[in-house]
């Protein structure tokens, strides 16, 4: 039948056909399409003489085309035909389709929806025809039966596509549905449908099927609804890594319905996802852009949904080859910023941690991307990459103007910046260490930018190239070559820079002879270079050189005294020493080096300070060291055992011209030659066993020659008078003319070798007496020395003049020597050491040395001498220092010693001083280190096990050592109080209280003590109260919100200062003793105001977070309501009690000047917030219809009773204060012209400054009542009756004032007129002055 079919078709007229297929019925017809399509054959060719007979004009041929459409649907997605012949099928109904009338097409499509419903598609072809037959119902003009009722093609379209969208679709489907709905035209209704649908299936697929279906809705996506596709990527995923996240935290799940998916399964999806996502935006624009506005509208919502583990990835991966790249940076590096604001703002409050217990850290978002990205993310690299480096350049250190930025690598960076600076370097690493082909890029991206960024300080990139050569230093060799290019340039970087990148470099100086080689040679030749710095460059490079290539027969690094830093060790792994090698190259070295001996001063000094090191860490070299030291100290030392002085100074200085410089810093030789005597004393003498004897010998005749040397000297540096080194009193030490250079040198080296010298013999001592009345009798010379400094400096005023030297004496003796003064009971040393206690003046000495090195540590991280550059010896040396001055200070009150007598501050004082430094620099430099430091000032000896420490214990029993000082102070006579020591005792409470816990029982304990010193001490000293205050507040706010307090202290100033009304007495209400007359204002007055500035910002910062949260549509509007109630609460109740501070303040005669300026201005600010607050309610009101709280309703009443029209008052009030001035300015005019105008003009300057903030004050309340009216329409609540009507400022008629003018112009000579005027203008307390002043600027 099909071959006569096939025939008849091939005729030109069509009546045969048609009579032979009306003789076929429904199921024959349907065999044979099936029998034909199964053998392969001429199918089309069949369907197409079976279409050639029925026609669409016949009511016979459009049944029996339905009957093959219906027939041929089933066939095709049966999975029995070839995919060519179903393409053939599928192809030719489809250009049939559209000849179909309107009732078989919704036949069809109906047909379609409920094979979808059934879930019986396979391959998914048969839907390219139901996107033609969609297609072509929507174009159909005729009515089409739905139902009941009758529907036009387009509406009959709509309404099988909701079918459709509601109904269930067969999770293997949902890719070709969803790439057939790309076909079919759809409204913007229509398409959300689709593609919420198509969301909502993400979940019930299979992991793997996710990418492909993303992939279609994106193409999707470009007939609209982007945002949604976009949104619902995302939120998938980031719900997926919660997920994962949970199940990784809580591995046994009782949970075992919820499938587990593997991590690196996700991973991959993730990143197949991203890689489409990508690829999309590089072809649609818009889509690239819409990603960036949905970002950023959610990341005001919330930012932990907008910025989650994928989204960052995706930015990222985007930003590589995109025009976005500068605008997702910015969006990063803002967002970044902001979270570590907000964080720093949350921990800084209470009352806003109570408000927002959970609290996103983005830092750790964008360190989850940078572990993902392990999972073959290679796309997302780069991106992490270039956001590193542009973090690190946004927020580098800034450096001080003429100082050194501080090495804060061992401290907790406090500042927003200062994270996204650290977090920067943080990428970098994680990254360098989990991409392995980009690390040669990112190593070369930060040796280019030591390189280039010479002038800036570069201290994180050296810090971020010394942590990846620690990582890796083996990678380093496959990037030698950048690195000797580096090297090359080393002449022209900062010394400070040169350091820190040979240390950096140092470990792939033992992996590479060839790295080894050309440094050496740019050492060599930098050495001769006419640079000062690059001279010093070498030095530093030959040092670290010898520092790191032991010799055979070194001390290893556990026999030294000293530990080493973990780079070294870590270098040490990797190396393999030729130690016999190693000894001819640093015997070169240390032959270069003595070339340097004979150059300037500052090369000379870079030695002297880098010998003891090299010393200690290759103790081989130490007789050619020491033989170096000899020979440099006999050309000054003068071996005549009765000659005075024993050393020549006049060789140690040059003169050019005029100007004399230092040549030799003799006080750092022998600095140099005491510590490595000692050291090669203590641990060498002790290692060398059976040595051979006469290496021994050698050794010994230097050593003796040292001892014999530094004895003379001590002898003859104590028997010398200032004389014998032409100084005495009356030198001439002015730094402008040559003799006072000269003699300036002089003294500071003749101080520095005292210092030396005293340190020696301590050390060498042992405890004798007559060593100690040598130290003593050398620091009379020092001391005679510093006085006539400290005179000279006195009557010069010299820049200069007040700096004291540096010490010599290193921080290890320093702290041994505070402890053998102060603490040492030892029976044996009690005569000795009774020669030193004698001396106050030594004891103070030792103590401002501690002083001073203390502060040298804080500043820059390390001190000098020996051991100074390592943190841990630094810390244990602190420990000790710490011990000896708590101690001295706690039991010997400053009122004990006689300071009256003496100049200078009293040695309790200063231990005071060093303690607050010591405990600033604690906090700062060893902050992890906290619990060793406070557990080391409990224990006499420090040694106690570490157990587990509580910080908050330790801390709260060290303050309440302090607490009891300070209360002795305020109970002590009004002659005995001293002021500078109670502020120092206020600081130090301060430091201590930040390591106690807000929420322990101590810290409550410290706070209701701070409360009540405030209230029952009438303190009239203004910095002290300051700092009482301030503390109060610190602890105040980490407790609760401080509004209540700044009431309470508002009541006292207004009771203390009066009222503006001088009729109205106030009642004495007195919170707080510590506000009194003389502390009233304008200091405590400006502590409140600064505080409640703090509260409106809080505020202001709510208010912004609950618009956010107004304007969130999400599902979890249930939630989100309720925060947004918590929050409005918290701050109409905190606005409600600011505002009753406020009454109490525009009430006050407050002194014209700051305070009345900060007042006016602080008004203003609580104006424009409450004004935010009221515009969130008419947002509120608009998009629900919900009613304004009745908690709102009374602030407005309290702004309108309580706030409003007192400030009008207080305007008056302030005008009529500056109108007296200006008036009492006018009078003296008259009497001394000439002499009074420049006094005048200062006074009107001063009025017009200050009366700046009464206009925007007055805008910012009648911009707060225009929004009331807004909000009383919207609300259909009149809150506008609770203001009352405000004063007109424009002009302003004074009855009574009037009158009395009229009068007083009748009854007065016409001469006296202008007189007359001039004094009623005077006597007037309103604002009528107001345009006179401006009449008078203009002129």
């Amino acid at each position: 039948m099909a071959q006569r079919i096939l025939a008849l078709a091939a005729e030109e007229g069509p009546e045969r056909l048609q009579e032979a297929l009306q003789s076929l019925g429904e199921g024959e017809l349907r065999d044979m399409v099936t029998r034909q399509a199964l053998r392969g054959r001429e199918t089309a060719a069949l369907l197409r003489g079976i279409f050639k007979g029925s026609p669409c004009s016949q009511r016979s041929g459009v049944v029996r085309r339905l009957q093959v459409y219906k027939h041929c649907i089933p066939l095709v997605e049966s999975g029995d035909l070839h995919l060519g012949k179903v393409s053939e099928i599928i192809g030719l109904l489809m250009l049939e389709a559209r000849q179909l009338p309107g009732h078989a097409l919704a036949e069809l499509a109906t047909l379609f929806v409920d094979v979808i419903k059934g879930g019986s598609l396979s391959n998914g072809k048969s839907l390219e025809l139901f996107s033609t037959l969609l297609t072509a119902l929507a174009s159909s003009k005729e009515s089409l039966a739905y139902g009941k009722g009758e529907l036009n093609g387009e509406e009959f379209k709509k309404q099988l596509i909701n079918t459709l969208c509601s109904s269930k679709w067969d999770p293997r489907s949902v890719i070709h549905l969803a790439n057939m709905f790309r076909d079919i035209p759809l409204s913007g209704e229509e398409l959300q449908f689709v593609v919420e649908k198509v969301l909502r299936m993400f979940s019930k697929l299979d992991l793997q099927e996710i990418p492909p279906l993303v992939y279609q809705l994106l193409l999707l996506s470009a007939k609209g609804s982007k945002k949604t596709v976009l949104e619902g990527i995302i939120s998938f995923f980031n719900q997926l890594d919660k997920m994962q996240k949970e199940e990784q935290r809580v591995p046994q799940s009782v949970d075992l319905e919820v499938a587990t998916m593997p991590l690196d399964q996700l991973r991959h999806v993730e990143g197949t996802v991203i890689l489409h996502i990508v690829s999309v935006i590089n072809l649609d624009q818009d889509l690239g852009e819409e990603l960036m506005r949905h970002l950023k509208t959610e990341q005001q919502k919330d930012p932990a949904r907008a910025l989650c583990p994928f989204s960052v990835a995706l930015l990222l991966s985007v930003a590589v080859k995109h025009r976005l790249q500068e605008q997702i940076f910015d969006f990063l590096k803002t967002s970044i910023t902001r979270s570590c604001k907000d964080l720093q703002f949350l921990q800084a409050s209470k009352f806003l941690q109570d408000l927002f217990p959970q609290q996103y850290d983005v830092t750790a978002v964008i360190l989850e991307v940078v572990k993902n990205s392990a999972f073959g993310w290679d796309h997302v690299t780069q991106g992490l990459v270039d956001l590193g480096f542009s973090l690190m350049e946004s927020y580098e250190p800034r450096k001080p103007f003429g100082g050194k930025v501080a090495d804060t690598s061992y401290g907790l960076s406090k500042m927003p910046a200062q994270q996204a600076c650290r977090l920067g370097a943080s990428i970098l690493l994680e990254t360098f260490k989990v991409h392995e082909p980009i690390r040669s890029d990112i190593l070369e991206q930060v040796l280019n930018r030591v390189l280039t960024k010479a002038a800036s300080p570069v201290s994180h990139f050296i810090d971020l190239l010394s942590n990846i050569v620690v990582s890796a230093p083996l990678v380093l060799q496959t990037s030698s070559s950048k690195v000797t290019e580096t090297f090359d340039n080393l002449s022209f970087l900062p010394i400070d820079t040169v350091q820190g990148l040979l240390r950096a470099v140092q470990p792939l100086l033992k992996v590479s002879m060839s790295v080894r080689d050309s440094l050496i040679l740019v050492l060599q030749k930098a050495i001769f270079s006419r640079q000062l710095d690059a001279r010093k460059a070498a030095v530093a490079g030959f040092l670290l050189l010898l520092r790191n290539f032991k010799v055979l027969g070194s001390l290893s690094s556990s026999q030294c005294s000293q530990a080493i830093g973990a780079s070294q060790v870590q270098a040490d792994v990797h190396a393999c020493y030729n130690s016999a090698a190693n000894e001819a190259f640093c015997l070169e070295i240390l032959g270069s080096l003595r070339r340097c001996l004979s150059q300037q001063a500052d090369v000379r000094l870079m030695l002297y300070e880098g010998f003891y090191d090299v010393l200690r860490r290759n103790s081989q070299l130490a007789s050619s060291i020491m033989e170096t030291l000899l020979s440099q100290i006999k050309q000054y030392y003068l071996p005549q055992p009765d000659l005075l002085p024993p050393l020549k100074l006049e060789g140690c200085i040059m003169a050019q011209g005029d100007q004399v410089f230092l040549q030799e810093p003799l006080a750092h030789l022998l600095c140099c030659i005491q510590h490595c005597l000692a050291w090669y004393k203590s641990t060498v003498r002790l290692c060398q066993g059976a040595e051979d004897d006469d290496e021994e010998e050698e050794d010994v005749g230097f050593e003796q020659n040292f001892e014999e040397m530094l004895e003379s000297v001590t002898r003859r540096m104590i028997k010398s008078e200032l004389e014998d080194f032409e100084l005495d009193k009356s030198a001439d030490f002015s730094l402008s003319s040559g003799v006072g250079v000269k003699n300036n040198i002089y003294a500071i080296q003749v101080m520095g070798i005292c210092e030396v010298l005293i340190e020696y013999n301590f050390n060498i001592g042992n405890f004798s007496k007559n060593k100690f009345e040598d130290v003593l009798g050398l620091f009379t010379c020092y001391n005679k020395l510093s006085e006539i400094l400290k005179e000279k400096a006195g009557k010069n005023k010299s820049t200069l003049g007040n700096k004291t030297a540096r010490s010599f004496l290193s921080m290890g003796f320093v702290s041994t020597l505070l402890t053998a003064l102060f603490r040492d009971n030892a029976q044996s040393h009690e005569e000795s050491l009774a020669v030193l206690r004698s001396s106050t003046e030594f004891l103070r000495y030792a103590v401002s040395v501690a002083l001073q090195k203390v502060q040298q540590l804080e500043e820059t991280g390390q001190t000098d001498g020996p051991d100074g550059q390592n943190p841990e010896k630094m810390f244990q040396n602190l420990c000790k220092i710490t011990r000896v001055l708590l101690w001295r200070y706690t039991s010997i009150p400053t009122v004990v010693e006689e300071s009256g007598k003496k100049k200078g501050k009293s040695i309790s004082l200063l231990c005071l001083e060093g303690l607050l430094r010591i405990f600033n620099t604690v906090q700062q430099l060893y902050a992890a280190r906290i619990p060793q430091f406070l557990q080391a000032l409990d224990i006499a000896d420090g040694d106690a096990e570490e157990t587990d420490i509580n910080v908050t214990e330790k801390a709260a029993f060290q303050i309440r050592q302090f607490q009891r000082s300070l209360v002795n102070q305020f109970s002590s006579a009004e002659d005995d109080f001293n002021s500078k020591e109670t502020q120092s005792l206020i600081i130090v409470l301060s430091t201590l209280s930040k390591l106690l816990d807000p929420a322990s029982q101590q810290f409550l304990q410290f706070l209701t003590w701070t409360v009540k010193i405030c209230k029952e001490n009438a303190l009239e000293d203004i910095a002290c109260c300051k700092g009482l205050l301030s503390l109060l507040f610190s602890l105040h706010v980490l407790y609760k919100s401080p509004v209540s307090l700044l009431r309470e202290l508002a009541q006292d100033i207004h009771a203390c200062l009066g009222d503006i009304d001088q009729d109205i007495e106030v009642e004495s209400r007195s919170h707080f003793a510590i506000v009194n007359a003389k502390t009233a204002a304008p200091t405590v007055c400006l502590l409140v105001l600064g505080q409640a500035d703090k509260v409106l910002e809080e505020v202001d910062w709510l208010i912004k977070k609950l618009t956010s949260l107004g304007s969130d549509t999400s599902e979890d509007s249930s939630q989100a309501s309720n925060q947004t109630q918590a929050l409005e609460k918290g701050v109409i109740l905190q606005l409600g009690t600011l505002l009753t501070v406020y009454h109490e303040l525009v009430q006050t005669a407050l002194p014209a000047g700051s305070c009345v300026d900060t007042l006016l201005r602080s008004l203003s600010k609580t104006y424009a917030i409450l004004t935010s607050l009221v515009k969130h309610y008419i947002q509120a009101c608009r998009s629900t219809s919900s009613t304004i709280p009745g908690r709102l309703e009374k602030l407005v009443k309290l702004s309108g009773s309580h706030l409003t029209p007192q400030c009008y008052s207080f305007i008056t009030y302030v005008q009529n204060i500056h109108s007296e001035s200006l008036s009492f300015a006018e009078e003296r005019k008259k009497k001394k012209k000439e002499d009074e105008a420049a006094a005048i003009s200062t006074v009107m300057a001063k009025v017009l400054r200050e009366t700046k903030p009464i206009p925007n004050l007055i805008f910012a309340i009648e911009q707060y009542e225009k929004f009331l009216i807004h909000l009383s329409k919207k609300s259909k609540v009149n809150l506008m009756q609770y203001m009352k009507l405000s004063t007109s400022r424009d002009f302003r008629i004074n009855a009574s004032m009037l009158d009395s003018v009229l009068q007083e112009r009748n009854t007065e000579d016409a001469e006296n007129e202008p007189d007359d005027d001039q004094n009623s203008a005077a006597e007037q307390t309103d604002e009528n002055q107001e345009p006179k002043k401006k009449r008078r600027r203009k002129k």
